[in-house]
This record gives C-alpha cells, sequence and structure tokens, in this order.
C-alpha cells in the first residue's frame, strides 16, 4: 500500500487537472485564441473538445525521476461538451457557461496499470466584460468558474481520476488588443483555489493556490481562417498528503499552435498541437493533440 500511495503522490500534479483543456502540468482552464473576444447578447456556442495527451518523462525538481517512482506512462484522453451564453446586463457582456468533461486516464507504473473513466466534475460559471470597444476590437473580461466535485472518482486511484473529489474555484482576467490589421494578443492571468480532498488514496490532500499566465499570438488569414501561437506558464499549486509537503510546486511552461478554419458560416474546426517547454514539477508533455468543434446558434 506504502508504493501504491507514493506513486499516487509523485502523480498528483500530472493528472488532477486531466478535465480541462490543458491536461497535465498546465493552467486549470487554458483558453484558447479568441476566447476573451466577446460575442453579441443572443448568441449561444455549442462546443466539443477532443484531447490527446502523452507523457513518458517525470520530473521531481527539475529532474527526471520516472523510473525511480516506477512510473512508465500516462495518457488521456478527455472529451468536453461545453456550452456558452451571450447575454447583455446593465451595459455589460457576460457569458455564462457549463463544460462537462469525460474520458479516460491511464497510468502505466513498474507495478501495474491503474486507469479510470467516466464523467468528470461540471465546471460552471462566466466571464464578464468590463470593457468591450467594438471599434478598436479591445476588451477586458474577468471570469469566475467552479468545479462541482460530483464526477466519478475512486479515492484508491488518488490521481488517476476523471473527478477529484474537491470544491475548485478559478478565476481568470484577460485582455485582447489588435497589434495590427491582421495580428492580435491575448494577455490572460489565472489564479485557482483548491479545496480539500479526504480520500486521497487513504490519505487527505490539501493543496496551495496555483497561479498562471497564458499568451496568444493570433494571424488572420481573411473572414474565418486564424493560426496562433500560444504560451502557458503555471506557478504554485504545491501539493500535501496528511499535512506532509510534497515539495511539488509548479514551475512549468508548455505551448501550443493552433489553426482554426469555419467550414460553414455557423461551424468552427479547430485543430492545436502542443508539448512542454520546461517541467519543474509533473509529467513532461511529449506530444498534444486537440481538436474543436464550435457550433454557433
Amino acid at each position: 500500500m506504502k508504493k501504491h500511495l507514493s506513486v499516487l503522490a509523485a502523480t498528483t500534479l500530472a493528472t488532477g487537472v486531466a478535465l480541462f483543456p490543458a491536461i497535465a502540468n498546465s493552467a486549470q482552464v487554458a483558453t484558447d485564441p479568441g476566447d476573451y473576444s466577446p460575442l453579441p447578447a443572443g448568441i449561444d456556442l455549442g462546443l466539443l473538445y477532443i484531447q490527446h495527451t502523452e507523457h513518458q518523462e517525470f520530473y521531481s525538481s527539475g529532474k527526471e525521476i520516472s523510473g525511480l517512482a516506477g512510473i512508465n506512462e500516462l495518457k488521456t484522453d478527455i472529451g468536453l461538451l461545453r456550452w456558452v451564453h451571450f447575454i447583455e446586463a446593465g451595459g455589460y457582456i457576460l457569458d455564462p457557461q457549463i463544460i462537462i468533461p469525460f474520458g479516460k486516464v491511464s497510468l502505466d507504473t513498474t507495478g501495474g496499470t491503474i486507469s479510470s473513466s467516466g464523467v468528470g466534475d461540471p465546471i460552471v460559471g462566466g466571464t464578464i466584460w468590463l470593457y468591450n470597444n467594438a471599434e478598436t476590437k479591445q476588451a477586458f473580461g474577468i471570469t469566475a468558474l467552479a468545479s462541482l466535485p460530483i464526477g466519478d472518482y475512486d479515492g484508491a486511484k488518488g490521481a488517476v481520476n476523471i473527478g477529484e473529489n474537491r470544491w475548485k474555484m478559478i478565476t481568470q482576467a484577460g485582455y485582447v488588443t489588435p497589434l495590427t490589421e491582421t495580428l492580435s494578443l491575448d494577455l490572460i492571468a489565472e489564479y485557482t483555489f483548491f479545496g480539500e480532498n479526504d480520500d486521497f488514496g487513504g490519505a487527505r490532500k490539501d493543496q496551495d493556490d496555483q497561479y498562471g499566465i497564458q499568451a496568444h499570438l493570433s494571424k488572420s488569414f481573411g473572414p474565418g481562417t486564424k493560426a496562433a501561437l500560444s504560451y502557458y506558464h503555471d506557478f504554485g499549486g504545491e501539493t500535501s498528503l496528511n499535512g506532509v509537503d510534497q515539495n511539488d510546486e509548479l514551475d512549468n511552461s508548455s505551448w501550443n499552435a493552433t489553426f482554426s478554419h469555419f467550414v460553414a458560416p455557423d461551424l468552427q474546426v479547430m485543430v492545436e498541437y502542443g508539448r512542454s517547454l520546461e517541467v519543474e514539477n509533473g509529467f513532461f508533455e511529449e506530444d498534444r493533440l486537440n481538436l474543436r468543434f464550435v457550433k454557433v446558434f
């Protein structure tokens, strides 16, 4: 049991965020290019995300310890259903929304394979745009999201779960501005507060607040077609098990390349590839492939 728990502790940050658009060692909710550009009130968006990631190298304090930790490979196949509704209230644009994750997480270790599948913790909340200039296309929004601990969870599997058995409050501030007629820049800051998980492989898991920054540089190639480069960097989030610090604080970075196109006036398809740049603690993400479909109503 002690060896099993040590593997779960080592992978706390590797799969604890596996339910969101950024999977391992990254933002709790990773934005895509254009997410902080508000749409007019009355528009609804239905989104489907399909994500696959592979991780074979695990790091502690900046050094690879995959073999020492008994870890061979982490694979995730995650889908997300997301509904967004734009409204106007008091002169401001808001977008109440819900995100429902689902899929499978699998961890191969020297002691065998641990896997979980099912429906994850729903995320509810939305964004309010405090500044929205339709002429300059500059915008600034604040987002608040709550992760509800009602997804599938097996305490014996610790971090290798679809649900997390804890509350989370995720907040972001995002600013969008054009740089030229075809280039635009999105800057996002993120802060996450974690509740307690009272059944993490038989232990109590706590986690410090996590912080992050995200940036997207986008280029338009005409109506409905865009390419972008994205950067993510995350800090904090050290965990403790039964009050014992795990020394696994994040200082991790990654990049993504994105191409999106409206294949019909009301249907956008986005393809994204990415990988880690540097990892202080957690899994190094060798490959990430994301697909996103957006239906406009």
